[in-house]
């Protein structure tokens, strides 16, 4: 699985709060969270953003409440992973249990800024800098992660389960 997009970079603490402000928690619409997606600390984001960009930034990126709404906001507005020093842990299961790839590695962000072109194979865990020519690798997932992850989520995953046979309900 491999992504290519470019970079918006971001600091430390980028909590959910400003991933997708308090005002539009009663939406949960993936496609309407994009619209306000970043929209306090960088307004011209959701309308900018492509399909397979990817978010850079910092420590602790998530942090804040355990609203599932802020990786969906992500992942609506078409970014395509995240990559970071580190993550809040509740965020971090919130991006896979939505389906939304993240990646810690802190020389790739030290060695990305926005507008860089990056190319991320997953399942290996390693982020070319395609500006640069840099090569950097994060830990790649465990094989149960990435299968929830190429099913789009964890109730995706679980449905395929079921319908295979792999799973019941009783």
């Amino acid at each position: 699985m491999t992504i290519t997009g470019k970079a918006w970079k971001y600091g430390d603490h980028v909590n959910t709060d400003v991933i997708i402000p308090a005002r539009y928690l009663n939406v949960s619409d993936p496609q309407e969270l994009a619209r306000h997606c970043l929209e306090d600390i960088d307004p011209g984001f959701a309308g900018t953003v492509q399909p397979g960009d990817v978010i850079i930034a910092g420590e602790n990126f998530g942090c804040g409440s355990s609203r599932e709404h802020a990786p969906l906001a992500i992942k609506g507005a078409g970014v395509s992973c995240v990559v970071a020093r580190s993550f809040a842990r509740i965020f971090y299961r919130n991006a896979i249990n939505v389906g939304l790839p993240i990646l810690e590695c802190p020389a790739a962000v030290d060695g990305t800024e926005g507008g860089h072109q990056l190319e991320i194979d997953l399942e290996a865990g390693q982020i070319r800098n395609l500006t640069t020519g840099q090569v950097y690798q994060a830990e790649p997932y465990p094989p149960f992660m990435m299968e929830i992850i190429k099913a789009g989520g964890l109730v995706p995953y679980i449905r395929r389960q079921i319908e295979a046979g792999d799973l019941s309900i009783r």
